[in-house]
């Protein structure tokens, strides 16, 4: 099987700062961690991985539709999902200067695999934004089904690790004043990837 290297290498790192932005998993990964120990921490990162699998299913099912019946829709579904990775990372840096980003109170007996599940699958954007994020790395082989089996996995593992890395960061080491560092240099990465999926979808559209 042959895989782009730049592609893994490009894919790697962005899903890495995806997940590392400060939200509402993230969030309840770290207080079910806090309050009941990495166990806790273990199901709930295993509840949103299951919910992250589910979704990923729905999104593959539709950009094999789209990119089935018309490369033209699928090229402009690439560059929606490449400027919406940019409006997220541009929103990022405005919350990064704005002022110091603070962790939602969570409760003491938050988590659990179930919580972990419904929190991750209740937003049906989620789905829009697989749709939209897979595309710019389907090039990843040469074989699309292939290539979506390949980033699925990756996802989930990286997923797993970063949400739980998380955790032990917040709660070890993690000083404020390195969380708006880190949300920074998140927008940043978001914005220059989002620059190069724009460019390369515009070349395909717009071939010379």
């Amino acid at each position: 099987m042959h895989i782009d290297f730049g592609i893994l290498f490009l894919y790697v790192i962005t899903v890495i700062t995806m997940i590392a932005i400060p939200g509402p998993v993230a969030v309840l990964v770290t207080g079910a961690g806090l309050a009941g120990g990495a166990r806790k921490a273990f199901n709930t990162i295993a509840g949103t991985n299951a919910a992250s699998l589910v979704l990923i299913l729905l999104s593959a099912l539709v950009v094999k539709g789209i990119f089935a019946v018309n490369e033209t829709a699928f090229s402009v579904l690439k560059l929606a999902g490449a400027c919406y990775i940019g409006w997220i990372g541009w929103e990022i840096l405005r919350e990064s200067g704005a002022g110091e980003p603070e962790l939602e109170p969570v409760q003491p007996r938050v988590g659990g695999f179930s919580k972990g599940f419904v929190m991750a699958i209740s937003n049906p954007k989620d789905i829009i934004f697989f749709a939209s994020f897979f595309p710019q790395f389907i090039g990843i082989t040469p074989d699309p089904n292939t290539s979506i089996a390949l980033l699925t996995v990756l996802w989930i593992v990286l997923d797993f690790a970063t949400l739980f890395l998380i955790y032990l960061l917040v709660a070890r080491l993690l000083k404020p004043s390195v969380h708006r560092t880190m949300l920074r240099i998140s927008g940043a990465l978001l914005i220059i990837v989002a620059a190069g999926g724009i460019v390369m979808t515009a070349m395909e559209l717009w071939p010379a």
